[in-house]
This record gives C-alpha cells, structure tokens and sequence, in this order.
C-alpha cells in the first residue's frame, strides 16, 4: 500500500491509547477500564458464576461482574448469540459464551460482540479485539487513556 493511500485511510479514524475507558450501556456500565488487543479477534468480559438460562423460552446466560474493587458483583442476563471456542492468553482453548453488547468509545457508539470469561488474573476487566477496533481506531501503543482518565487513576494498577 502506498504512503499517501495509507495516511488517507488512517486519517478518518480516531486515534486511542492502549487503554481506554468505554462504556458498555447494552448492561448499564460506564467507565470500564478496557484494554485495546489487536490479537483478539473478539472482545471479552471479565463474568463470573456464568451460567445458561431460558427466558421466554429463548437461550440467555447469566453471569456476575463488579465494575471496580470493593463493591458487590451485581447479576447480568443477555441472549446468547453464540458459543466458541476461543484461545486464551495462556494458549488454553474455552468453550465461550457469545453475546451482542453496545460499545461506546467517546462519541462513538455500534453493536458488536462479547465473550464471557472469567478475567480475574487480568489488569482489565474488559478486553477490546480487532473486530471491534476496525470500526474506525487506530490504536497507539505509546499512548493510553488518550478518550479520558479514570477518576481514580491510582485504583487502575497500570
């Protein structure tokens, strides 16, 4: 690819850090802090207790999350759209659930997906793959909360 075509397709995307704060409004969360993982093809969120239930006679998963440390996991439910198997960070393969969730990055909001896994050992409870990405980021290494920093950029370990 040319010099000047790259720069032209580059131009229109917004630029973020490696870490992000991003709104998940399709469960009711704010602010979460997100990792950026070019990597992963699908995004993931940190969900304990996770099990499959029916509702109306459709599948769902329920699944347990806490936003920050020192408050109470609250219960979620979404419809699944799919299980796969996915290749974990350490190599291992799990049999995930799939399901469809809003993001927001700033101004910038689009349907997408998210796994469920439990994310516990990890620095961020929500992970943001190439699918997501390539809706218009370009994500820059060297940088991080480039969209707004945390409240309490201490509570973040980073």
């Amino acid at each position: 690819m040319s010099t000047k075509a790259r720069s032209a397709n580059s131009s229109n995307k917004i630029e973020i850090g490696w870490c992000e704060m991003v709104d998940v409004p399709s469960l009711g969360l704010l602010q979460v802090h997100a990792k950026m993982d070019t990597g992963a093809a699908t995004s993931s969120i940190h969900a304990t207790r996770i099990k499959p239930i029916s509702r109306d006679g459709k599948p769902y998963v329920e699944f347990w999350f806490r936003l920050n440390a020192g408050e109470k996991p609250k219960r979620y439910e979404a419809p699944i759209i799919d299980r796969r198997i996915v290749r974990s960070s350490n190599g291992e393969r799990q049999d995930r659930y799939v399901i469809s969730a809003q993001f927001c990055f700033g101004k910038r909001c689009w349907n997408g997906q998210l796994t469920l896994a439990n994310r516990r050992t990890m620095a961020f409870p929500l992970l943001i793959g190439r699918r997501a990405l390539r809706r218009g980021f370009l994500v820059n290494s060297g940088r991080r909360w480039v969209l707004g920093k945390p409240a309490n950029q201490e509570s973040t370990g980073i």
